[in-house]
């Protein structure tokens, strides 16, 4: 082989030998590279309808009944709202939810549900393969203007069936299914249940214990030494946890919400399940105290970028009725619209917007639609109560707990205007 080379200001010509093993090498690895390249296929579509897919994978556009089935989950696509889909304390409610569960049980697969911002973007992800079904109440003015506007998934044809849900018209046995498990009266049926079950989340209950067991004596209920104890482990005043209890269950160890919460503290199941509690203990007193303890230092570590404490007390009370997310998603619209994220008075009013559209429909939101006066009243109600407390039971020590025996108080105050009011049982 001839290499050019400069050498004292002249081109040269060198002859440049390389070992046989060297030049053996690079040949095969050329030939390995070409070969490679010539057999590579064209890429092929993926037969998944997870959403983010990587790039330029598709989902198999022939996604049908029997691979949901295999897979055991069922993608349902939504816009948030009281009357389509949200979560209240890790659950999903609503009426599109309630009854897309139902059909994704009757095929023996889970439901996954997804919410977008838009009726464009519900179509978008379904044509794309994202979702197997649109669980909304699609109109054909709707369908029929997405039709003419979309671009990207051009020969992916859908279908609307007489539910109000579209599938995908090459979803020929998903769409029988759902025409085969829906009847005249579905709607209505889901409806009613909705509804019974909505009523009685806004109704007061008048608890049949006493908001304080005794202004005399300082002793709020017959929890008091549990609630001391654990409150110690999260640096939490246990007057504070007491007014939160009682806001809760109304001292009630056997309360059971409309939403399934369980317990002196009302605890879902899923989260009793995330935090350790068995099912068979979740009514015990000091077990479910000590459960709903440990999930509070969870959302209070999740909140630490707020460093006010007094503030952070709020959020994390918040966020354990309405949920982190939707507390986040409030803290995103103040700051979008120029006030605190981190200061309470400033995100309450964002907590209350999060149940009209205009905002729960927001870019910047993620988890869609709030019952955001429960939950400001909620935050409300316990810091009023919380102060009620202050002015009637000492700040005792885990080490000083009250007895319900004890013949004198700590410190005799004089009677405030405590009013032992109803509560919400969430």
């Amino acid at each position: 082989m001839v290499r050019l080379e400069i050498r004292n200001n002249r081109l040269e010509m060198r002859e440049v030998r390389y070992n046989a093993h060297y030049i053996s090498f690079i040949f095969n690895l050329l030939s390995l590279i070409l070969l490679f390249s010539a057999c590579q296929p064209e890429k092929k579509t993926m037969p998944s309808v997870m959403f983010g897919q990587a790039d330029e994978e598709t989902v198999s556009s022939d996604y049908d009944l029997d691979d949901i089935q295999s897979a055991g989950e069922l993608i349902a696509v939504t816009l948030s709202g009281p009357e389509t889909y949200y979560e209240y304390r890790g659950q999903g409610f609503g009426l599109q939810y309630m009854m897309a569960e139902a059909f994704a049980r009757s095929i023996g697969a889970r439901l996954r549900m997804e919410i977008v911002n838009d009726s464009a973007d519900l179509f978008a992800h379904l044509r794309s393969g994202e979702a197997d079904l649109v669980a909304f109440e699609v109109d054909s003015l709707q369908l029929e203007s997405f039709a003419t506007t979309a671009s990207e998934t051009e020969g992916v044809e859908l279908m609307p069936l007489r539910s109000g849900w579209v599938v995908r018209s090459n979803s020929a046995d998903l769409a029988a299914a759902i025409n085969a498990w829906w009847k005249d009266d579905t709607r209505s049926s889901f409806l009613a249940m909705e509804t019974t079950r909505t009523t009685r989340s806004l109704q007061r209950r008048v608890s049949a214990r006493p908001a304080m067991l005794s202004r005399q004596k300082g002793i709020i209920s017959s929890y008091d030494e549990l609630l001391i104890r654990h409150a110690a482990h999260i640096g939490w005043d246990w007057r504070l946890l007491a007014a939160q209890c009682y806001q809760e269950s109304g001292f009630d160890p056997r309360a059971v919400s409309w939403a399934g919460a369980q317990g002196l503290m009302q605890i879902m199941p899923s989260t009793a399940a995330r935090l350790g509690l068995p099912r068979s203990e979740v009514f015990d007193p000091e077990r479910n105290i000590e459960a709903a303890v440990r999930y509070l230092f969870l959302l209070d570590e999740s909140f630490s970028d707020i460093r006010n404490r007094q503030e952070r007390i709020n959020f994390v009370l918040a966020a354990y009725n309405g949920g982190a997310g939707h507390v986040r998603d409030a803290m995103a619209l103040t700051q979008k619209n120029g006030h605190n994220p981190h200061r309470w008075t400033d995100v309450d009013p964002y907590i209350l917007k999060l149940s009209q559209p205009q905002f729960y429909r927001d870019p910047v939101v993620k988890y869609g639609y709030l019952r955001g006066s429960e939950t400001s009243g909620y935050v409300r109600q316990i810091q009023a109560r919380w102060a009620s407390y202050r002015g009637a039971a000492p700040a005792h020590h885990a080490s000083q707990a009250p007895s319900s025996s004890d013949s004198k108080p700590s410190r005799v105050r004089p009677r405030s205007a405590f009013v032992n009011d109803s509560v919400f049982i969430e």
